[in-house]
């Protein structure tokens, strides 16, 4: 049976937007394109604040500050979602609070109305090693606070 554009499932939509956001992210980043709006420059700036935010020794009360109350975080294009900014931060606290080192590097980070894309390495030195992981974030904001959070990792292996 032939499916419509009305009967998509939700695997084939997941599918669809998946393959698209890869594709958007493989985009280069518009370096000659128009300025950021006002809007999207708040957005930057909010969502590069929260990154900055990412040392040791953590404020994990500054953290909570950019996300929204009902926030959600998915850490990897695999992990279940966490909702609201106590969850959230419980889970960031409970793999980096170990960590003796810790930064957010933004390589790279442009914005589209309310959604901002950053190019990240995250960097932890943790007691038994010290890791650096390649991230593609994915923000939508409401009112200057992250709404929604999504990092996509690539090439790392999280058990290694």
């Amino acid at each position: 049976m032939k499916k419509s554009i009305n009967h998509l499932t939700r695997r084939s939509f997941i599918a669809v937007g998946s393959a698209g956001t890869i594709a958007g992210l493989t985009m280069p980043s518009p370096a000659h394109g128009a300025p950021p709006t006002a809007e999207e420059q708040a957005n930057i700036t909010a969502v590069n604040g929260f990154c900055a935010a990412f040392t040791v020794p953590f404020d994990w009360d500054k953290v909570a500050s950019y996300l929204a109350s009902d926030c959600k975080y998915r850490a990897t294009q695999t992990a279940p979602v966490a909702e609201g900014p106590d969850a959230i931060v419980g889970g960031l606290r409970s793999f980096a609070d170990t960590a003796t080192a810790a930064s957010f590097e933004v390589v790279d980070t442009w914005a589209r109305g309310p959604v901002v894309v950053n190019d990240r390495i995250d960097r932890f030195a943790l007691p038994e090693r010290t890791f650096d992981i390649p991230v593609i974030g994915v923000f939508y904001l409401v009112d200057g606070k992250i709404q929604e959070w999504t990092d996509f990792v690539f090439d790392f292996d999280f058990e290694g």
